[in-house]
């Protein structure tokens, strides 16, 4: 069985913490919009963030390193602005749906950065490809999203 080095551990326990951010920014959104789209959209994507985050923590505790359980200062800090952003917005729905792109497209940079580690066991390999294609795959069709008006 391939070990982790430290540098791989401390890696996806950065893209753990990140994935556990962007739950809690996706379930944030949604409880910040009435449209009924939008709330869909944001609510599917928190659960699919914390699907990813349950898959990548059993993967770094198979290889016997341990997993962090929640998210960053800095997130919680985000999430603050979000609501006081979606308070004095005239247009808050498309400031958060802006804010979601910029962070998605910020997650699939941090997980190609993680995919060119050469030392990556093939299933955190596949984990890893998995999300970050399911990531691109909604930024592609997010764009029919910023015209909702």
């Amino acid at each position: 069985m391939s070990t982790y080095t430290e540098n791989i551990s401390s890696k996806l326990n950065d893209l753990l913490e990140k994935t556990y951010d962007a739950e809690k920014g996706f379930k944030k959104a949604a409880a910040n919009t009435d449209h009924t789209y939008l709330k869909r959209y944001f609510e599917r994507k928190s659960k699919e963030r914390h699907n990813f985050g349950q898959d990548l923590n059993n993967e770094i505790r198979s290889f016997g390193e341990r997993g962090i359980e929640s998210g960053s200062i800095t997130a919680a800090a985000h999430r603050t602005w979000m609501d006081i952003k979606a308070l004095f917005s005239v247009d808050n729905d498309e400031s958060m749906l802006e804010e979601a792109i910029r962070g998605e497209k910020a997650a699939v940079q941090e997980y190609k950065d993680v995919l060119t580690e050469t030392s990556l066991p093939m299933s955190t390999h596949t984990i890893l490809l998995k999300q970050q294609d399911a990531i691109e795959s909604d930024l592609r069709t997010i764009k029919s999203l910023e015209d909702l008006h």
